[in-house]
């Protein structure tokens, strides 16, 4: 089981979306099957990123919702941030 760390802007894009319960049900559903396992299936179409990103994972919790995370050590994952493709890039 990996251990979830939250960065402060993870923590601040999370907060936007507080009166969105599907939303959060969908980012949590994510980040217990993350916690769990390390990875992300298929379904949430998780690839690696470039430029600013660069070194950091990508998946979508909905069509355009997306988390961004770095798996820096073996037991930890750092949550980087969380929202839409125009909020990130």
């Amino acid at each position: 089981m990996k251990q979830l760390k939250y960065t402060t802007q993870f923590k601040k894009d999370l907060k936007k979306i507080q009166n969105n319960p599907k939303r959060i049900a969908d980012v949590k559903k994510a980040l217990k099957i993350l916690e769990k396992t390390g990875v992300l299936p298929k379904e949430y179409v998780p690839h690696k990123l470039e430029g600013i990103y660069k070194g950091c994972m990508e998946c979508h919790i909905e069509n355009d919702f997306l988390l961004i995370w770095s798996d820096t050590k073996r037991d930890v994952i750092k949550l980087i941030r969380l929202g839409s493709h125009s909020e990130l890039f």
